[in-house]
């Protein structure tokens, strides 16, 4: 027979215990870059406030990033989660559609 007095003031002497889970470890998610391409006919205003309006970039952020593009052909936008990133590529691709601009953003995996 087992033994019933027991020192741990915790046991009722009903043999269950408390249980404890572990956390799990959760890992970050993968980040993504929106890369912004130049192309000969979308307006330089309509990428700045492209930016301004969907990177949360001020006139002088968005006005670097525009240059960027302009003159290296691509420029990134923002690093986000790839729901995140894929959603902005979404609301500039259509916003330029709807303005008859061709620009066109992409996605990358940082």
């Amino acid at each position: 027979m087992a033994d019933q007095n027991n020192n741990n003031p915790d046991d009722d002497g009903t043999g269950t215990g408390l249980a404890v889970k572990s956390k799990p470890k959760t890992k970050k998610p993968s980040l993504y870059k929106v890369l912004m391409l130049n192309d000969d006919y979308t307006p330089m205003d309509f990428v700045i406030h492209s930016l301004e309006r969907f990177f949360k970039k001020n006139r002088e952020e968005a006005t670097r990033v525009m240059l960027q593009i302009h003159h290296r052909g691509v420029g990134i936008c923002g690093v986000f989660t790839y729901e995140v990133a894929e959603t902005k590529v979404t609301q500039v691709m259509d916003f330029a559609r709807q303005h008859q601009h061709p620009l066109q953003c992409t996605v990358e995996k940082e």
